[in-house]
C-alpha cells in the first residue's frame, strides 16, 4: 500500500497529482481535525525533468549569499512587539480554556487579528523570497510550558499545517540529546543526539525551532540558499549538478514505515517543480537531501538489495556539503528565538554541542514541521500528495498525532 493511502486497493505508481485518496475526513477520535499527515512518498518518476530542463543560472529573491545578511539583522530578524505578544498570549489562553487538544490546534481556533497580517507577509517571503526568518523575544521564561507550546503551535498554524515528524506521531517535536547513540544511524534520528547535523532539508515545507535552553557550547545553526548553491555547482561542478538531478539516490526510512512500504525511497536530490503550475510561472529548483539517511543504508548495501553509492555519488555528496559550508549564513539561537526555514529552497545544518552539567537543563528546542499545500501557495511538487493539506512529514499507518511537552 502506498504511503498516505487509506484504502486497500492497489494504486498506480505514477497517478496524476491529486488522484490518490486524500487524508482528510478521518475519525476525529484519532485525528482531532480529521486530517492525517500524508507521509513520505516516492516521487512521480514520469514527472521528473532531465538535467537539460534545469536552468543554467537562477536569479531572483530566493538567491542570496551570506554577505547579503551578515551584519544586517534588520533584513531577517523580527522582534516580537508588545502587541504581538499580547495577541499570542490572549489566543493561547483562550485555546487552553477551550479544552481542544493541542493536536487539534488550527488557525481558525487561534485568531491573531492584527499579527496575522504580518505573518501572512512573512509566509510569502518564506515561500517565495529568502526563505527564512528569526523571531526574537518569545517569552518562554514568563509562560508555563503548556502555554509556550500552545502559543508556538498557534503561531505556526498561520504559516502552515503541523505535520507528524516521526513514527510516534509527534506534531510538536523536541530537539534534545536524550542519550541515543549517534553512531547507530540506521535507527537513530540525529536530532535526539548532540552530534553534528550536516546540511539537509526536512520532510516538510517549513521547519520551526523555538529555543527553550541553550547548550554550554556549540549547537549553532547554519542555513544556505539552495539556489545560490545550484548556481555555484553549475559554475564549478556542472557534472555534480547533473548527477544530483537524477533519481538514483536511495534514502533510508529508518524503520519508520507503514505496512507494505519499502524500507527506502529512491529519489533525486534536485528537482524542478511540475510544469503545470497554477500561476503559470516557470518551475523552480528545489532540494530534498539528508546525507544521514543515505549513510544509514549500509545494512541494505551489505545485503545487496540497494546499490551502494558510486564513487561519483560520494564525490557529489562531499562537494555539495563543501559548497554549503562555504556559502552558509551562521546564526546562534538565543532563548526565546524562533527560527523558521523553508525546506524547499534552503538547506540547514547544526554544529555538534555540549550540554551544561546537571542539574542545569539540557539544550532544548521545540520543533515544528509545517506543510504549505500547493492549493494554498505551496510549491508544485512532483509528488502524489502535493495538493494535500498535510503533505509530507512522517506517518506510520494510523498513528494518531501527539504533542508532548518534552522529549520522549
Amino acid at each position: 500500500m502506498a504511503p498516505g493511502i487509506l484504502v486497500d486497493e492497489p494504486q498506480p505508481a505514477a497517478a496524476p497529482v491529486g488522484a490518490i485518496k486524500r487524508n482528510d475526513g478521518l475519525p476525529r477520535e484519532l485525528f482531532p481535525d480529521g486530517i492525517r499527515t500524508s507521509g513520505q512518498h516516492p516521487p512521480l518518476y514520469d514527472q521528473l525533468k532531465p538535467y537539460s530542463a534545469f536552468p543554467q543560472t537562477i536569479t531572483g529573491p530566493t538567491v542570496w549569499q551570506r554577505s547579503d545578511f551578515e551584519g544586517h539583522p534588520e533584513r531577517w530578524v523580527h522582534r516580537f512587539t508588545a502587541d504581538e505578544i499580547a495577541e499570542l498570549s490572549s489566543a493561547a489562553d483562550a485555546f487552553l480554556a477551550s479544552g481542544v487538544p493541542l493536536t487539534g490546534i488550527a488557525k481558525e481556533l487561534f485568531p491573531l487579528p492584527a499579527f496575522s497580517q504580518t505573518l501572512h507577509t512573512i509566509r510569502n517571503d518564506l515561500l517565495n523570497g529568502k526563505g527564512f526568518v528569526l523571531f526574537k523575544g518569545f517569552p518562554v521564561d514568563q509562560w508555563t510550558i503548556e502555554k509556550t507550546a500552545t502559543a508556538y503551535m498557534g503561531l505556526g498554524t498561520h504559516l502552515g499545517y503541523p505535520v507528524s515528524q516521526n513514527s510516534r506521531g509527534h506534531v510538536l517535536g523536541h530537539v534534545k540529546d536524550v542519550g541515543d547513540d549517534p553512531t547507530q544511524i540506521h535507527s537513530v534520528r540525529i536530532y535526539r543526539t548532540a552530534a553534528r547535523q550536516f546540511f539537509h532539508a526536512d520532510e516538510a515545507d517549513f521547519v520551526g525551532l523555538l529555543c527553550l535552553h541553550r547548550a554550554q557550547e556549540g549547537g549553532e545553526s547554519d542555513i544556505v540558499s539552495v539556489h545560490n548553491v545550484w548556481n555555484v555547482l553549475q559554475r564549478e561542478h556542472p557534472d555534480v549538478a547533473e548527477l544530483l538531478t537524477k533519481p538514483i539516490w536511495y534514502f533510508d526510512r529508518k524503520g519508520e514505515l507503514s505496512q507494505g512500504q519499502d524500507e527506502w525511497i529512491r529519489k533525486a536530490v534536485f528537482y524542478l517543480e511540475r510544469d503545470d503550475k497554477q500561476d503559470g510561472t516557470a518551475p523552480r529548483v528545489y532540494a530534498k537531501w539528508d546525507p544521514y539517511f543515505i549513510k544509514s543504508l549500509q545494512r541494505f548495501w551489505d545485503a545487496g538489495v540497494v546499490p551502494p553509492l558510486s564513487d561519483e555519488q560520494k564525490r557529489a555528496a562531499e562537494i555539495l556539503e563543501q559548497v554549503c559550508q562555504r556559502e552558509a549564513l551562521h546564526m546562534i539561537l538565543e532563548v526565546g528565538d524562533i527560527q523558521i526555514v523553508a525546506n524547499s529552497h534552503l538547506l540547514h545544518a547544526r554544529t555538534a554541542y555540549k550540554d551544561f552539567a546537571p542539574p542545569a537543563p539540557r539544550r532544548h528546542l521545540m520543533r515544528l514541521w509545517l506543510s504549505t499545500p500547493e492549493d494554498e501557495g505551496g510549491w508544485a511538487l512532483p509528488f502524489p500528495d502535493s495538493h494535500e493539506k498535510k503533505r509530507g512529514g512522517v506517518q506510520v499507518d494510523n498513528t494518531p498525532p501527539k504533542a508532548p511537552l518534552d522529549a520522549e
